[in-house]
């Protein structure tokens, strides 16, 4: 375990309604960087890795692709609230994908993002020449993933801390010198939901659905900020969750994968960004 990411542990007050009165109480949790494990760590990054591909995650070797980030422990962090021996509730890390692309898990996946960029031509393009066994240039793909109701302030000093880990790897002759970034993430869309048209009730007038992205990460719009290239894409398989807001609204969510290329430059200026953006308070 990195000592630095050891006491680098960060306090954030969440504010609890009281279910038995209209006081609110103060929740204070502790948040701890730690480097991955893998004998504690493989299951929880697996079930991220399934969240980050929803449906379309059966289409990879996960056990495969959670080993090759793990096998690389001292890069990237992972979030816990109770002691290293406790599963994360988020991580972080980038795959070589110059070194790793002939690795069944990983190829699996650097063929998948060039088929669904086919409709967005230049950035379609662009990842066959980075992900190329003549490719000149040396690109990471980041992986990151959270449970949905970790705050965003965890992201920003993974993200920190990555940065530095890369360079002081580099400075120790390992290859984590990357021109390019390949994040990726999703997001969703607002549709009409269908429970209406498969219950016997009277039916709302439905209203068109909205075109407008959401992001299930907050960090995902200053990402996408200072992006080269961008894109959203329909998932292969059929999402189960399109309906799962339907109790509250007239809406259903339909998710939708996203990828986001970064240069070197654009990375460093990202995670200032968010730094910026999603300060903890003092």
């Amino acid at each position: 375990m990195s000592k630095r990411k050891e006491e680098s542990s960060k306090k954030r007050d969440a504010e609890e309604q009281d279910s038995g009165s209209d006081n609110e109480d103060i929740v204070n949790v502790d948040f701890d960087f730690f480097d991955p494990r893998p004998d504690i760590d493989y299951h929880a990054i697996r079930n991220l890795l399934r969240q980050t591909f929803d449906a379309d995650n059966v289409l990879f070797d996960l056990s495969a692709l959670t080993d090759l980030i793990l096998s690389q422990n001292t890069l990237g962090s992972t979030v816990k609230t109770d002691g290293i021996e406790s599963d994360p509730f988020a991580y972080l890390t980038v795959i070589n994908a110059n070194i790793h692309r002939q690795n069944p898990a990983l190829k699996d996946v650097l063929d998948y993002l060039i088929t669904k960029t086919k409709l967005k031509p230049d950035f379609n393009e662009k990842l066959k020449a980075l992900f190329a066994d003549s490719a000149k240039t040396n690109t990471g793909i980041v992986f990151s993933e959270r449970l949905i109701n970790m705050p965003t302030e965890v992201v920003p000093p993974m993200y920190r801390m990555l940065s530095d880990e890369m360079k002081s790897a580099v400075e120790n002759g390992d290859k984590y010198d990357f021109d390019y970034f390949v994040i990726i993430s999703k997001s969703f869309t607002e549709i009409a939901s269908k429970i209406d048209d498969d219950e016997d009730r009277p039916k709302k007038k439905k209203k068109g659905s909205s075109k407008e992205t959401f992001y299930f990460h907050a960090e995902d719009e200053i990402i996408q900020h200072r992006s080269e290239y961008f894109a959203t894409y329909k998932f292969s398989k059929e999402s189960q969750s399109a309906d799962s807001r339907r109790t509250f609204q007239d809406y259903g969510i339909a998710p939708q994968g996203q990828i986001m290329l970064v240069t070197r430059e654009n990375f460093e200026q990202m995670i200032d960004d968010m730094l910026t953006m999603f300060a903890v308070p003092t």
